[in-house]
């Protein structure tokens, strides 16, 4: 009777080791991907700084977030009819969070590089651009060619592909987390730093917002022409395919070149320009 007992256990015990690998496999093969957690939940979760003004900020007067790259997204999510969700964080912090699963897309200005690529997808471009440098009015922070800013003082984030540029010109680095764009420009005023390498149309805006200061666009430093476009982990092939194709008919029914007109003053930074660069 006892080793009846013994083998009926036995077998149960089997049976329910087998049931459990079944349900294993199960999972795995019901495993999901980006898309599939985006349809079933409605939602996208999008990482921004909300500092970037014109690409991503807080209205000064509603205070909601706003910018180009913001309602860009914005625009695609109703398209697609899901909700988007911000999480607002340093640039440095979207990249370790979409690596995570923390969030699905990334919105700031972003450039496609060939580093960035072989770890995450970019979507179709939305903006064009080159890199300029902002310095003092004054002796222009005693910079007249990339090849000065060795020893200078420059602004930014660590992980920024203009850090990297003055990081290759042999910069001293001051690294900001997410401050707003006044931080950046007080300080070059100031004499705390000497220069910020950053985005053309960027720049050109903050400038126009903050004329108080001392300082300006270097009129003969023009570098790096680049390309903005929305960020996501890598193989998010069904997401990629859905986006891409939303934003090619918003391209074609001219709303992206609406919006950037909104947010750049009237320039359609959505269009690639031809520009001569030394």
């Amino acid at each position: 009777m006892k080793v009846m007992n013994l083998s009926k256990i036995t077998l149960s015990l089997c049976m329910i080791s087998a049931m459990l690998l079944l349900a294993a496999c199960g999972n795995k093969e019901k495993a999901t991907t980006v898309w599939d957690k985006v349809s079933e939940a409605g939602e996208i979760i999008v990482a921004t700084s909300g500092t970037l003004y014109p690409a991503s900020y807080h209205d000064s007067a509603t205070k909601e977030l706003t910018g180009y790259e913001v309602e860009i997204i914005k625009e695609v999510g109703k398209r697609m009819d899901v909700k988007i969700e911000f999480k607002e964080m340093g640039l440095d912090g979207m990249l370790t969070s979409l690596n995570s699963g923390q969030v699905d897309l990334a919105v700031n200005d972003i450039e496609i590089t060939k580093e960035r690529l072989e770890k995450f997808t970019f979507s179709e471009p939305y903006k064009y651009s080159y890199g300029t440098a902002i310095v003092r009015k004054s002796d222009h922070s005693g910079i007249e060619s990339l090849e000065d800013l060795k020893g200078k003082k420059a602004a930014g984030a660590a992980t920024s592909v203009y850090m990297q540029v003055g990081r290759d010109h042999g910069v001293e680095e001051v690294i900001y987390d997410n401050v707003t764009n006044d931080v950046y420009l007080r300080d070059v005023d100031l004499g705390r730093t000497d220069v910020i390498l950053n985005d053309y149309y960027l720049q050109k805006l903050a400038l126009a917002a903050f004329p108080e200061f001392e300082i300006m666009i270097h009129p003969d430093i023009k570098y790096h022409p680049n390309v903005q476009a929305i960020i996501m982990k890598k193989d998010n092939d069904e997401l990629l395919k859905q986006i891409n194709t939303v934003l090619a008919t918003m391209h074609a029914d001219g709303t992206i070149s609406e919006l950037s007109k909104k947010f750049f003053s009237g320039e359609d930074v959505s269009i690639e320009q031809e520009l001569n660069f030394k």
